[in-house]
């Protein structure tokens, strides 16, 4: 589905029907190894470091620059989506998502793809754990 450019969160949410929180957030994340994962992430929430960190059973984790995010992944930021990446990295979902249908990047700017998160956690073997806190 495209959709019209949103300014924030709430308008996006407002434009396609549904609440901040159905618009799942894919980011890439920098392991202190080099390789990468995927966080799914609801809207009005942030990735939890520290929970995430103690999931993977790392010290360090990061955002990586954008270039480096293109790379990993396939996509400009703000397109991420772990469908079709150039690298099948891992996926881990916040347990709030489990049991919705989720809005989640498709692969370019303007457009969303609308998904059955537990049909999404099947596909991936997402690890599955409450990553985030309140934005």
């Amino acid at each position: 589905m495209q959709r019209p450019a949103a300014r924030s969160l709430h308008e996006a949410a407002e434009l396609m029907g549904i609440r901040p929180g159905d618009i799942v957030k894919t980011l890439v994340v920098k392991r202190h190894d080099g390789d990468y994962l995927f966080a799914l992430v609801p809207g009005g929430r942030k990735i939890s470091w520290a929970k995430l960190r103690a999931l993977v059973g790392v010290n360090k984790l990061s955002l990586p620059d954008a270039s480096h995010a293109l790379e990993a992944t396939g996509y400009a930021r703000g397109t991420i989506t772990p469908f079709g990446s150039s690298t099948a990295w891992p996926v881990f979902a916040d347990a709030s998502i489990v049991g919705r249908e989720v809005s989640m990047g498709a692969g370019d700017h303007g457009y969303s793809a609308f998904v059955d998160a537990d049909a999404l956690i099947a596909a991936f073997e997402a690890t599955v754990a409450d990553i985030s806190d309140p934005e």
